[in-house]
């Protein structure tokens, strides 16, 4: 059995994404010929339960918003009309958030900042953090700076969530998302391509994360860089003796990268069941960059475990740097293999692994067009050390004992599009005249029910809008159906 000790996974409840079913929600309009200019504006006038609804545009950047403040029923959301055409190019900045809570952040695309992408922070005053964040389906891109800029920076950040995100083409001294003192969060179902030093950063006290399902596609120099280098008065908080501990990475996509896991001055961080392909050095690193082990802990009693390494490096290594503490870690059930050198058994590891399996190649379907499902005969199927409560890569549950690797094995599916590709997103919720939808996967029928179940409309072209004008105010269950499933979720209309 994985022992996590200690580690919270960390779970979005309903106290952050709870059906509004405010009478009070309002639309506030930015765009060309709308009530507002920019969302700036805008959100001096917003209350909690309205929606900032942004219609698609080339908005520059250096939005500053400070307090923007919903409730625990009555989130504020931010908006785009259409991820595509609703661009913030350039500035400093996209947006700074001071402070902000219970907001909703989606559907609009970051480009070409030459400070930070989005920054959202406490201000400074570690004893008011930001909190209750959504990050949604936002496509941060193209990085105009070279030095340590981030597509996104977070600083004294509590309960969030990051998901359906891309991430690309970032600054070469800076990270995708970096964190300074930030708890409690959940980063998931994201795609990272071409990082500079980072895909993600967690530092400066950071605890209590889960990071999985995401794909890294040239993630960096480290992809994960659990930890990190902070100055003293930047911890949160501010007693704080570790850069990171009490994280969960498990269920990721990693190809190519120098080392795409690394631990700096990081504690009870668990790397399990991942596959991690074709990396350029190191296979992990085990750092400690605040050398001062008097007071700052060292890193230690980490894990790494079922996870699938395939490598076409001669030889691939572990990094072991001073003042850490290896021979606490817990390595086990991990399965390594090399194309280019077949006699290869694993790097030299700080302590004697368990269960791994040397030498044969896991069989994934297709690992050219980026297909890492197993084959019936791949020999990571039931090899995972077990039992574990958490889904793969493509949103399935894993068996017990489980598969080594990000995927589970399913004999019924030869073919899977990950998991963060499977996203259908409704919008916005409360609704007055319309409702939008946004698929990934193709959508056959859209039906609407009342809550006693009966039938009221059905869709079946044309899935990207859908006309309330004919409906009463109230609740309905709106059912997507594609090609294999069904969706039902629950909207508030109000007319």
């Amino acid at each position: 059995m994985i022992q996590i000790k200690n580690i919270i996974l960390v779970t979005i409840t309903t106290f952050l994404f709870s059906i509004n079913c405010s009478y009070t929600q309002r639309i506030l309009t930015v765009g060309l010929g709308k009530v507002y200019n920019n969302p700036q504006d805008a959100s001096r006038d917003a209350l909690p339960g309205d929606t900032i609804l942004i219609f698609p545009g080339n908005y520059p950047g250096g939005n500053f918003i400070e307090n923007l403040r919903g409730t625990r029923n009555n989130r504020i959301t931010l908006r785009g009309v259409d991820k595509n055409s609703v661009i913030f190019n350039g500035g400093s900045q996209s947006f700074h958030f001071v402070e902000a809570e219970f907001l909703t952040i989606q559907n609009f695309t970051v480009s070409g900042q030459t400070g930070n992408g989005m920054n959202i922070d406490d201000a400074g005053t570690y004893e008011t953090p930001a909190k209750h964040i959504l990050i949604e389906n936002i496509n941060f891109k193209d990085m105009n700076a070279s030095g340590n800029n981030d597509m996104l920076k977070l600083s004294g950040l509590d309960s969030f969530e990051i998901r359906n995100c891309t991430f690309s083409n970032g600054s070469a001294g800076g990270s995708g998302i970096d964190m300074v003192g930030c708890h409690y969060g959940e980063i998931r179902n994201n795609k990272f391509i071409n990082q500079g030093s980072n895909s993600i950063q967690a530092k400066g006290g950071t605890h209590s994360l889960s990071i999985y399902a995401n794909s890294f596609q040239n993630g960096g120099q480290r992809s994960l860089n659990l930890g990190g280098s902070t100055g003293q008065a930047f911890f949160r908080p501010l007693n704080a003796n570790y850069e990171a501990k009490d994280i969960i990475v498990h269920s990721n996509f990693f190809q190519g990268s120098d080392a795409p896991i690394a631990y700096v001055g990081s504690r009870n961080i668990v790397v399990t069941n991942n596959t991690f392909v074709n990396s350029t050095k190191w296979i992990f690193r085990i750092l400690q960059e605040s050398p001062d082990t008097s007071f700052y802990l060292s890193t230690a009693n980490n894990t790494f475990s079922n996870n699938i390494i395939y490598s076409n490096n001669l030889s691939p290594t572990v990094n072991i740097g001073p003042y850490t503490s290896p021979n606490s870690f817990n390595i086990f059930n991990n399965l390594w293999y090399n194309s280019a050198n077949s006699s290869w058994r694993g790097p030299t590891l700080p302590v004697v692994e368990t269960g791994a399996i040397y030498g044969l190649n896991p069989l994934f379907l297709n690992l050219q067009t980026g297909n890492i499902n197993l084959s019936s005969n791949s020999p990571a199927i039931g090899k995972g050390k077990g039992p574990v409560n958490y889904n793969d890569y493509y949103g399935r549950k894993f068996t017990n004992p489980p598969a080594i690797g990000a995927s589970e094995y399913d004999p019924n599916t030869t073919t899977y599009q990950a998991y963060y590709d499977n996203v259908i997103n409704i919008f916005p919720n409360p609704a007055r005249s319309s409702l939008y939808i946004q698929s990934r996967i193709p959508i056959r029928s859209i039906q609407v029910y009342n809550l006693d179940g009966k039938l009221l409309h059905v869709k079946s072209n044309n899935f990207d809008r859908l006309d309330l004008t004919s409906f009463d105010s109230g609740i309905y269950c709106i059912k997507l159906i594609d090609e294999k499933n069904e969706q039902i979720q629950k909207v508030f209309i109000k007319i």
